[in-house]
């Protein structure tokens, strides 16, 4: 079932797309609404899963794949629509693929992302869940309003043109507070990785 909600989110990403793109400015009205509700939703598959006793190596890498697709997409989205700068997808695919490689490393040898964590520092901004919750929320009030007002410069011009630009500034701040925490929450992987990989180890194809 926790799957299968997952799923869920996944489906409703492409739903959001199709309204962004819609060029119908009522119809993007409920784009802020709808990416909360996606973003909300990765809570209930977590809560589902552990209420259920469905909590599964595949279910919690399955979570995190469709989490780095959401928030991929949006972030490109965002610069593609001129919202945000192209700087700002880029860190979040270069980070998200850094610390995918790693956790694929754990994932081999049967361990879950967050299960990797051992220092204090890495399981509270990595793995604990007032972090993770934190972060889901900075990122979901990032984006809805970001595209909360896309349609207003069709909708309500003249109400734009006076407030566009302290709401587009709001929106900036907003997406570099969260690119500043995905480098926070991206670091304690990479460094607990490099100090615990074995000296001497080699890659196979070297």
């Amino acid at each position: 079932m926790a799957n299968w909600v997952t799923f869920g989110r996944f489906v409703l990403l492409f739903v959001l797309l199709a309204i962004i793109y819609s060029n119908d400015p009522w119809l993007q009205l409920i784009n802020a609404p709808l990416t909360v509700l996606i973003i909300a939703l990765d809570g209930v598959d977590g809560w589902v899963a552990r209420r259920f006793n469905q909590e599964t190596l595949f279910g919690a890498t399955f979570d995190i794949a469709i989490d780095r697709i959401v928030e991929t997409v949006l972030w490109v989205v965002l610069a593609h629509l001129g919202f945000i700068g192209v700087w700002i997808p880029l860190l979040f695919i270069i980070r998200g693929n850094l610390v995918d490689a790693i956790r694929s490393k754990g994932a081999a040898s049967g361990t879950a992302a967050f299960d990797m964590m051992q220092s204090p520092i890495g399981r509270f901004l990595v793995a604990g869940r007032f972090m993770r919750a934190f972060y889901a929320v900075l990122k979901a009030t990032t984006f809805a309003w970001i595209l909360l007002w896309q349609p207003f410069d069709v909708l309500a011009p003249d109400f734009w043109a006076a407030n566009g630009a302290w709401l587009t500034a709001v929106g900036l701040g907003l997406a570099w507070a969260s690119a500043a925490i995905c480098v926070a929450r991206g670091l304690p992987v990479i460094i607990e990785f490099c100090v615990n990989a074995r000296p001497g180890k080699t890659d196979s194809h070297n």
